[in-house]
């Protein structure tokens, strides 16, 4: 019988609180279980998860009992592993992010040198917010990149980063990918048939109907989306919530643009597709990526899609190829694309845009695909080639 590698995630947030990262961990962990035993240190965010369960393929330990704990992450996890460690003698450490988990795993590195080190980078901030967080550890956070054996970075973008860092061993490129059902069960007939149905069309009310998702931060610019809808005939619907939500409602009614402008919060799973599904345009004029999963959301879904050349996006945003660049914190330049991808006389061009960008979503962006190319960096790590 083949003794499978023992790995052991360090990841500040595990499901029921879910982001791309999150996601990430399981679609690979659900892929790759039957080869590799996977264990996992998080907060305990709400205080009201099991202290230990399994989900999907991994072990699940949850420390802490509040929001608090995530301060005290990098800690806390550290003596959690050391435990662990006694007791199953892990092969390799796996940090989602270097923030806290990866820290923690640092500190790890540090007691058990011998045990390889993963570090996966997600992070969407700029270089300046994460400077300006880091400022009073910066010789720690550096080192959270020196001391990987190994970095897998989802975008060229947080692979430079990495690099100027100072990270010294090995850098790849591996992306996040579309949730599976999108690629496989939602196949491009269904999507046409859910658009065919739609009634309210652009031919039928004149009114284009543009699409942004997203946490409503700074980072993501929807603020100049919102100011952009002076200038386009259209309505803007805007799906999550955040931080900003009073903030963006002022700037909507300070411009008298409660008619053309709807904040619906978060929605459930199949509200979302009839959103999606019922709109023209997917916008998002982000000010930082480090890859951006709702753009190759909308892409899946054979929505024309509108970006800023930031971050990652780049890495599968081809300008006129795969969607169309605006200028960043620019509402002229934003309302000028969307007017072009609405514009019936660009017809022809955006439906070859859109087949181009759900063409290169399905090839380059699936989970099959990514989790193989992971198999290959943990086999590498714990020495199974």
């Amino acid at each position: 019988m083949t003794v499978r590698p023992k790995i052991l995630i360090f990841s500040l947030a595990y499901y029921p609180f879910v982001g791309g990262a999150e996601v990430a961990i399981k679609e690979i962990t659900d892929r790759l279980g039957d080869d590799f035993s996977f264990d996992m240190i998080t907060a305990n965010l709400d205080g009201k998860q099991k202290k230990e369960e399994r989900v999907g393929n991994i072990n699940v330990y949850r420390i802490g009992r509040s929001k608090l704990c995530k301060y005290l992450f990098p800690f806390v996890a550290y003596f959690k592993a050391k435990k662990l460690h006694e007791k199953n003698n892990y092969d390799m450490i796996w940090a989602m992010m270097a923030n806290q988990a990866g820290w923690a795993a640092l500190k790890f590195k540090n007691k058990f040198p011998s045990v390889k080190y993963l570090l996966t980078l997600q992070e969407g901030d700029s270089g300046w917010d994460i400077w300006w967080r880091t400022f009073f550890i910066r010789l720690i956070y550096k080192n959270i990149y020196r001391r990987a054996d190994h970095i897998q970075a989802i975008s060229n973008f947080l692979a430079e980063r990495a690099k100027k860092l100072g990270a010294k061993n090995k850098i790849e490129v591996v992306p996040n990918g579309v949730k599976s059902e999108w690629l496989t069960q939602l196949g491009c007939t269904d999507i046409v048939e859910m658009k065919s149905n739609w009634k309210d069309s652009v031919q039928e009310s004149g009114l284009g109907k543009i699409i942004t998702f997203s946490r409503l931060e700074k980072k993501n610019g929807i603020e100049y989306l919102i100011r952009a809808m002076k200038d386009i005939n259209g309505r803007l619907i805007i799906l999550g919530d955040g931080r900003l939500k009073r903030y963006l409602e002022s700037i909507t009614k300070e411009l008298s643009l409660e008619d053309k402008v709807k904040f619906e919060g978060f929605v459930n799973q199949n509200e979302f597709h009839n959103f999606i599904a019922g709109s023209d345009v997917f916008c998002r004029p982000s000010l930082s990526e480090g890859l951006g999963n709702s753009f190759l959301e909308a892409m899946a879904f054979k929505l024309p899609v509108i970006a800023t050349p930031v971050g990652g996006i780049p890495d599968f945003l081809h300008d006129g190829e795969t969607g169309w660049f605006c200028k960043v914190k620019d509402p002229k330049s934003i309302a000028q694309k969307i007017n072009y991808v609405l514009d019936p006389k660009n017809k022809e061009e955006v439906e070859m845009v859109v087949d181009n960008a759900r063409k290169m979503v399905e090839e380059k962006y699936n989970w099959n695909n990514i989790s193989e190319s992971m198999r290959k960096i943990f086999n590498q790590l714990t020495n199974q080639l």
